[in-house]
């Protein structure tokens, strides 16, 4: 990962998709990319702009290419997107991102409510989206989320076997790292931490990041867990803004101006500025006037003992 020097975790925001998917309201535009560049003058190296889906069932990311197209033309930003499907990473690589995100369900009954996919049309469509890649678009990087992970709200309970099986297929099928995700807020720390240890043994070369929901508050803990176990890139949504349409009650990514003062002020370093992150916010509140946003930095503020994270000599 070129995206990873100087800092020690990489924070990938993922309002711009995660958030503005969930929400009910469009967000214009103009406000939207003026977001992504407050973001990324804040510091963030890489930014989930948006999905690549059709506009008749998210009309919020019916701008997606042109958001891509904004994005890189921001300095030392890395630019993905969330592709379901074939087309949609079609789309993707012609807009010109660096890495798509294929939302893949472990618990089967969610992939059918989700993607309309049971696993073994997803395996195809995935096998498809790789062959493309390699022929035409080589450098774009295939990471495959895996959701409901640490549970689901239509099966129940996961077992951890299915998620390695998961995540071994997709290794083999030639995504390039695999993600695990908790798409509706049920994990725990001891899942957690014992889900990414298996991962990165398991599978060394392609564990990726950890993206975490705050539905029963249990985020930040989870995130402690996801950092034990050798975590290094970590999902947040500015504002905790966020959840997926298709899992009841799954409101709130983890928040990103809470996460970034939690490594920082541990001694870890994201490259992010506190001040400017939280300055970002504003154009969240005049592209959704009236949403909530959450978080307990842009409140309280950062200590008077906080010291940004210093680079190890």
């Amino acid at each position: 990962m070129g995206h990873l020097n100087q800092i020690d975790i990489l924070v990938s925001e993922v309002g711009p998709r995660d958030g503005l998917q969930s929400v009910a309201a469009t967000m214009p535009t103009e406000l939207k990319l003026k977001w992504i560049a407050a973001l990324a003058n804040a510091g963030l190296r890489e930014i989930e702009v948006g999905s690549f889906v059709s506009p008749k069932l998210l009309p919020q990311m019916a701008d997606a290419a042109q958001v891509v197209v904004y994005a890189r033309t921001l300095p030392n930003l890395f630019v993905t997107a969330l592709v379901p499907n074939l087309k949609g990473a079609e789309a993707a690589f012609k807009a010109g991102v660096q890495k798509i995100t294929l939302p893949i369900s472990v618990s089967e009954p969610h992939s059918l409510v989700n993607i309309r996919k049971t696993h073994v049309e997803v395996y195809q469509e995935v096998r498809a989206v790789v062959a493309l890649r390699n022929e035409q678009y080589p450098h774009i990087e295939i990471e495959a989320g895996l959701s409901t992970v640490f549970g689901c709200t239509i099966q129940g309970e996961v077992p951890d076997d299915d998620t390695l099986r998961m995540a071994t297929i997709m290794a083999e099928l030639g995504v390039d790292e695999v993600g695990l995700a908790d798409t509706v807020g049920y994990a725990n720390p001891t899942q957690v931490r014992r889900l990414f240890t298996r991962l990165r043994q398991e599978l060394p070369g392609v564990a990726g990041s950890a993206h975490f929901h705050n539905t029963r508050g249990q985020g930040l803990a989870n995130v402690l867990a996801a950092l034990d176990a050798g975590v290094t890139t970590l999902d947040a949504s500015q504002g905790g803004i966020g959840g997926c349409p298709y899992a009841p009650g799954a409101s709130g990514n983890i928040v990103t101006e809470d996460l970034v003062y939690l490594l920082e002020s541990m001694g870890l370093r994201t490259g992010i500025d506190i001040d400017r992150l939280v300055a970002a916010r504003e154009w969240l509140r005049q592209g959704l006037p009236g949403e909530p946003l959450y978080g307990f930095i842009p409140d309280a503020g950062v200590g008077k003992n906080f010291h940004y994270a210093k680079k190890a000599v």
